[in-house]
């Protein structure tokens, strides 16, 4: 499975110090460079299944960087070159563009309900409070009961 990751689900996942999840539900996370640096901004020491592929496609980076940031463009382009099964990405215009290229995408509350579902964690809702505590993850009382439900939790 290649799934290909912007830098907020992964810096979310290591501030409730569950990144772990990622590895145990994907097995490897590919990320671009400029994902890496902003990565390396917070976070010096990223887990080894964490790969680094830059992306060739430099034309389209620069047309998405447009309307997006660095990371998110760059993520975007590589999931495309490389047909990856996944974008983990959570911010809104983002995931729009991955949607209207065709990218099946998932945030970090999908990989909350993926993992419950596997037995990885306990809660989801827990989950969510450890993010809105410890990531200051914000997310409409709407989105969070959605989540909840598909989660089996409300």
């Amino acid at each position: 499975m290649i799934v290909v990751s912007d830098t907020s689900a992964i810096t979310s996942l290591i501030k409730i110090g569950r990144v772990d999840l990622l590895r145990q539900i994907f097995g490897q996370v590919l990320i671009p460079s400029a994902v890496l640096a902003e990565l390396e901004v917070a976070h010096m020491d990223l887990p080894v299944w964490v790969h680094k592929r830059p992306v060739r496609d430099r034309s389209l980076v620069l047309e998405l960087s447009q309307d997006l940031d660095w990371g998110e463009s760059e993520a975007i382009a590589l999931a495309i070159e490389t047909g990856a099964d996944f974008l983990l990405i959570d911010e809104k215009l983002g995931r729009l563009e991955a949607i209207e290229r065709g990218i099946e995408i998932i945030g970090v509350l999908g990989v909350a309900v993926v993992a419950k579902n596997r037995g990885l964690i306990d809660s989801v809702g827990i989950f969510i409070a450890h993010l809105k505590g410890q990531a200051s993850f914000r997310l409409s009382a709407d989105l969070e009961m959605r989540i909840l439900r598909d989660a089996g939790e409300a």
